[in-house]
């Protein structure tokens, strides 16, 4: 009996699939050498590989005293193969947390295979195995990538990738793939330049992202395209942000955004329910960008927590409590959420929420508790019994719940009032389980730059936009609503879409809102508008992270968890050292000097 998936001329099974089914089958094992344990007579190894560990003991009885010396000097890490005979173990060794825990193999050959010296860092196996810092797990990334959960992360990132190409196969997307080696687009941050040498003084720019290739496809006739796509960001970095990723991409023809969103249901559907095993309703819940902002304070709310944010400036406007009256004189609003049950915090807790609402740019967050006879701390007893009444009701508080509250304009009580949300629901634990798929829609075409006030894209250039908002485009430009579309996962943006502009004069005049002249254009993506003058069909297309998608499946904090070989927030692969100096003599070959 073997696992033929897996039988090599080292090995009939795999060490972490062996169970009772396989007791009295002789077996030949290769892994690393997980744990030893010398009980002075018997010798245990944990024999480790990709699917698991497997306890091996070793007997005087059955192997021979230099096998048993060999067995007794096998450091950790050591690369091994065991044949033996699985057994089952005695009721009293049984160990229930591992899925091999009723058997074990009993050695009749150990053989070192390589050895190992001693490993900086011990590879964890197991939710009581301690972690190494991460500034060493990043370094030596080849032992951490031994550990359990990773393997794991990577086949679950295999099976994401196989079950999308599947899908889009099935639904008659044709994958292309798309150039590493470009030139500079306007995609929202800094390219990664590549100097050519045998062009001097010219540079390539690594892709953001293949926008204005698939678009190309489409005017090309491709019709359905998508590519599991490389991308590369010169960003600053954070725990769900990498400077190279992953993306799924696509490019349909002939379309309007509910044909985009069909496609992208049925993927994140399939993906769900055969990689997870968990299905999703379809279609996606819908909401324009305006009321997100408005109901949650984000264009990514998590729908898990069903508390809203209300206005609640009719109620508190004019109150002598002068924190609320200013903010509403003076063109800001005063909006808040009830939290159900939050009288159970502790004074301290609710202070803290103050310096949550300060991190994001608000003046600070108010809270009172209800109680019954009247509100308790806080804002309460500062505003008049009827402004309180007026509250509760429009909130649905009611005894034992907190209020709290943000006065200011939307820019700053949006962000606070979301910030506080997220932290008071996982603080009680009101983040309600499962799935929350859901589309933001209605994006402004346009955002005013925060130094010059000057309209900039929300997504990109070649974004479409509302034809009822034509007028709007030279007299109001900053009003425009976008076909842009963003797809949100409980709380987290999974990626962005929408459909594109294929008419050349209306590219053209969005392109003069930016402040980019027909020169400019034509030098920074002329052969895109070029193509578009021989008969661009109408399309749309939209790209998924796939690396924070894992993230999710997999149930992890950091995309460093899915990525094989990530950089840290300093942008550095420590394990290889990148980035690192170049040879003055390659410089002077690209015609670059150091200043």
């Amino acid at each position: 009996m073997t696992d033929s998936l897996y039988s090599t001329s080292l090995r009939t099974h795999m060490a972490g699939g062996l169970r009772t089914e396989h007791v009295g089958a002789t077996v030949r094992l290769a892994g690393w050498v997980h744990r030893r344990r010398d009980l002075g007579g018997l010798v245990f190894i944990d024999l480790r590989d990709r699917q698991g560990v497997v306890q091996v003991s070793c007997d005087p009885e059955t192997l021979s005293e230099e096998a048993m010396e060999r067995a007794r000097r096998l450091g950790a890490e050591t690369v091994i193969a065991v044949e033996g005979v699985v057994a089952a173990r005695p009721p009293d060794a049984v160990n229930p947390e591992m899925p091999t825990g009723e058997v074990e193999v009993k050695a009749a050959e150990v053989v070192a295979l390589a050895p190992s010296e001693t490993p900086p860092i011990l590879v964890a196996y197991g939710a009581d195995e301690e972690l190494a810092a991460e500034e060493l797990r990043l370094r030596y990334r080849y032992l951490d990538l031994r550990r359990q959960e990773l393997q794991r992360n990577f086949q679950l990132r295999h099976r994401v990738f196989q079950t999308i190409r599947r899908t889009l196969d099935e639904l008659e997307f044709v994958e292309v793939e798309t150039p590493m080696l470009t030139r500079p687009t306007p995609e929202g941050a800094r390219d990664y330049l590549v100097p050519s040498r045998v062009n001097p003084r010219e540079f390539y720019a690594l892709p953001q992202s293949p926008q204005l290739y698939k678009q190309i496809l489409m005017v090309s006739g491709f019709d359905r395209y998508f590519q599991i796509a490389r991308c590369f960001r010169d960003e600053d970095l954070r725990a769900d942000r990498q400077p190279e990723f992953t993306q799924l991409d696509l490019e349909m023809s002939f379309v309007k955004e509910e044909d985009v969103w069909a496609v992208l249901e049925t993927v994140m559907a399939t993906v769900w329910q055969q990689v997870a095993g968990r299905p999703v309703e379809t279609p996606f819940l819908r909401m324009t960008h305006r009321e997100a902002l408005e109901s949650y304070g984000t264009d990514k709310p998590d729908l898990r927590i069903p508390w809203r944010v209300h206005d609640l400036s009719d109620d508190l406007g004019g109150s002598e409590f002068r924190i609320f009256r200013s903010a509403v004189e003076e063109g800001g609003r005063v909006r808040g959420i009830c939290v159900p049950g939050g009288s159970e915090l502790s004074r301290k807790a609710l202070d803290e929420l103050d310096g949550l609402a300060r991190g994001v740019g608000a003046a600070g967050a108010l809270w009172t508790r209800l109680a019954e006879g009247g509100a308790q701390g806080g804002f309460g007893p500062k505003i008049s019994a009827e402004e309180l009444t007026a509250v509760s009701e429009r909130l649905g508080a009611s005894d034992g719940d907190v209020l709290v509250v943000v006065a200011g304009p939307d820019r700053v009580t949006s962000p606070a009032l979301d910030v506080v949300r997220r932290h008071l629901g996982r603080t009680l634990d009101a983040v309600e389980p499962g799935d929350r798929f859901l589309w933001v829609t209605e994006f402004p075409l346009f955002e005013p730059d925060p130094d010059t006030g000057e309209p900039v894209p929300s997504h990109h250039p070649f974004t479409g936009f509302d034809p009822g908002d034509l007028d709007l485009l030279e007299n109001d430009p900053l009003a425009v609503r976008s076909r842009a579309y963003d797809l949100v996962y409980n709380g987290s943006e999974l990626g962005s879409g929408s459909i594109r502009i294929n008419d050349p004069e209306l590219q053209r005049q969005v392109l003069e809102v930016l402040g980019i002249g027909a020169e400019e254009a034509q030098r920074r993506f002329g052969f895109l508008l070029e193509a578009f003058r021989y008969g661009a069909p109408p399309h749309g297309g939209f790209a998924v992270g796939l690396d924070r998608m894992v993230m999710h499946l997999a149930g992890g904090s950091s995309l460093r968890e899915v990525i094989a070989f990530p950089k840290t927030t300093a942008a550095r692969a420590l394990m290889e050292g990148a980035p690192s100096p170049v040879d003055d003599d390659e410089l002077e070959d690209l015609g670059i000097k150091l200043v």
